[in-house]
């Protein structure tokens, strides 16, 4: 599992002019850099939105993981899990789409959610999935 994503944006002419600009005079390494501290800048600002929101709707932040096993037990106990997710969610390629299905009550994930697409499809099949 990847702690990146790689994500493609469009930038207009100007703006990537100037961040070249800002490279090439030392202020970052790269454009990757100047965009990676654009990101922290923005996030940086918006702390106490995203914190207020995390407890507010009782996200885990980082990366989780439900194994074949954690979903057996959940289905023999007859327990229906509600996942909410600021980072990764994990589900390996061995959990059937059908227990995946039958456990989960609710997937929402803010970041990368790594699953088999039959697994996915279900869940947005049953709209699960938000």
């Amino acid at each position: 599992m990847s702690e990146t994503e790689k994500i493609t944006i469009n930038v207009g002419a100007v703006d990537l002019g100037k961040i070249d600009l800002l490279v090439e005079q030392g202020h970052y390494s790269n454009r990757t850099d100047f965009i990676r501290s654009a990101i922290r800048s923005q996030l940086e600002k918006h702390v106490i939105e995203v914190q207020q929101a995390v407890t507010r709707q009782s996200f885990g932040i980082g990366l989780f993981l439900h194994d074949l096993s954690d979903f057996e037990k959940y289905q023999a106990n007859g327990d229906k899990i509600k996942v909410k997710v600021i980072g990764v969610y994990h589900i390996p390629a061995n959990v059937p789409a059908s227990l995946a299905d039958e456990v989960i009550e609710e997937v929402k994930v803010y970041g990368s959610f790594q699953a088999s697409s039959e697994v996915k499809q279900a869940l947005e099949k049953s709209g699960k999935l938000k």
